[in-house]
């Protein structure tokens, strides 16, 4: 099994998580190569220790991720750091011929995304993908797979939706993506974007003009000092989307929702169709639900136990329940599956192309958004 070392810069939450799917990657039966963790970079000295003290991988740790890219045992690098700062160390790091597996949205707007993506252009032997681990659920791909199969016939309609709750607490303390500076202007759309665009861009459903609500509703937020400072970005976002397909067209809604009372963490997918439809959430993680239909027949919603039937096969047994650790392994799989020349068993990580379109849409969003009127999506050429 090939050996792929990685450099992390941003040892956050979602490095750690990176770490941990590393840490247990004898729980996948069948991967075409294993990530090694071999440095780390990090403003916050006390979040490298995280790893130098359980990852014993590690022989690098800095401050300066220029130090990081010139360490020539470094293969690829998973950069996790705040939106404002994409434009900068993306690019920098394919200067330096890592592989790059970069967090969303890749670039705080779309000029930024059009920055890193000119420096993909410039490197075309590196393997750059996005972030984006919950179309990794079993009952995800299930959907997934049912669409591809044709099952669905003609669209009525297309919903995906990732919703939280945390922001619901008006006390909660302001952190980086509440700030338009560091997040952008997309504000929750930046964040949890790409996370409800990447099954409807990889099926082909490309929306061609929008129009969006957009919410601010806790305006100001306390800061480590306890005083309340502007809290500038929006909290929640429908965007409503046309798609066309030939001669007809369906509705394509895209939520993400920072204030969703009772939610947490809650992705779904669903997909209604004249001959049928599906539907799935993180709420039933074991199960999907699906529907066959045909002229004058019965109109029957049948519900399925998927248990682990994960896209990369593991270990476990398939009557148990995936989580979202094993979606984030499966992700790191497919991404690693990709490195080494496969085509992740049919459904790789976000592509630089798809993660341009989200910026496209959430950019149309914006405007419509803050406008009151639909707009147009203008995708890169």
């Amino acid at each position: 099994m090939r050996t792929i070392r990685f450099g992390i810069i941003g040892c956050g939450l979602m490095g750690r998580e990176f770490a941990s799917a590393a840490a247990r990657w004898l729980h996948l039966a069948d991967a075409s190569a294993r990530p090694e963790i071999v440095a780390v970079c990090d403003p916050n000295r006390e979040a490298m220790a995280w790893f130098e003290q359980r990852v014993p991988s590690v022989v690098q740790a800095t401050t300066d991720y220029r130090e990081l890219l010139a360490n020539d045992a470094v293969d690829a690098v998973y950069c996790a750091v705040p939106h404002n700062l994409h434009a900068a160390l993306y690019p920098d790091i394919l200067a330096a011929g890592k592989h790059l597996f970069g967090e969303k949205p890749f670039g705080i707007d779309a000029e930024a995304n059009a920055v890193i993506q000119r420096a993909i252009d410039a490197h075309p032997e590196l393997v750059v993908r996005c972030s984006s681990e919950m179309p990794f659920f079993p009952g995800a791909q299930a959907v997934i797979d049912f669409v591809r199969a044709g099952h669905v016939g003609e669209i009525l309609s297309v919903e995906c939706e990732f919703l939280h709750s945390s922001d619901i607490n008006p006390d909660k303390p302001i952190n980086w993506k509440r700030m338009i500076d560091v997040n952008g202007e997309y504000g929750c759309m930046g964040d949890l974007g790409m996370h409800v665009c990447h099954v409807p861009l990889r099926l082909g459903w490309r929306p061609s003009r929008v129009h969006a609500e957009l919410v601010n509703r806790v305006t100001t937020r306390p800061n480590a000092e306890g005083e309340r400072v502007p809290c500038e970005t929006w909290d929640n976002a429908t965007i409503n989307a046309t798609v066309e397909e030939g001669d007809s067209r369906f509705p394509l809604v895209l939520k993400t929702w920072r204030i969703a009372p009772g939610e947490s963490n809650t992705w779904s997918l669903r997909v209604h169709g004249m001959n049928g439809s599906a539907c799935f959430s993180t709420k039933s993680p074991r199960q999907w639900r699906f529907m066959h239909y045909q002229a004058g027949g019965q109109q029957t919603w049948q519900t399925e136990d998927l248990g682990y039937q994960s896209l990369f096969p593991a270990i476990t047994g398939a009557i148990f329940e995936f989580g979202f650790t094993d979606a984030i392994q499966q992700m790191w799989a497919a991404y690693l599956d990709e490195l080494c020349g496969g085509d992740a068993r049919g459904f790789g990580c976000v592509t630089p192309a798809e993660a341009s379109a989200q910026h496209a849409i959430l950019t149309a969003a914006l405007d419509a958004g803050q406008r009151g009127r639909v707009v147009d999506v203008e995708y890169p050429s």
